[in-house]
């Protein structure tokens, strides 16, 4: 499978998690962003949301589709991507790097445990997810 950075961590609903010192950055992967296609409008929480594992935290739309966005860790968001609002196509463009969407400060260690390795990820997709 291609594009599935190692260093990450992924949900089963295509959120990517990545740790950065206490907190945790979020967005959708590659595979996501892929089936999704042109994103158009994307709607995130602003800084002080409270926010829990597996609940939606925002939507983002795209010509084919309006789709939810799910929490992979639960916590307080600390910073959204505002950048998104204007350039939405970055989620598109770069879905792990300048399309990220959010960054969540956990309220506990043990959800990171029950996100999926890149490998666990690698062999969802393969098994047919969506």
């Amino acid at each position: 499978m291609a594009n599935i950075p190692s260093d990450l961590r992924y949900t089963r609903d295509h959120e990517w998690a990545k740790r950065e010192n206490e907190n945790v950055r979020v967005g959708i992967t590659h595979y996501a962003q892929e089936q999704l296609g042109d994103v158009v409008f994307v709607e995130l929480p602003k800084a002080g949301t409270k926010v829990t594992a597996k609940q939606s935290f925002g939507v983002v739309e795209s010509v084919k589709a309006v789709s939810d966005l799910f929490v992979p860790v639960s916590g307080e968001v600390v910073e959204a991507n505002t950048e998104l609002s204007k350039k939405p196509e970055q989620v598109n463009q770069d879905p792990y790097g300048r399309g990220w969407m959010i960054v969540i400060k956990p309220a506990s260690v043990t959800d990171w445990d029950q996100l999926l390795t890149a490998k666990q990820y690698e062999e969802f997709l393969a098994q047919g997810a969506h």
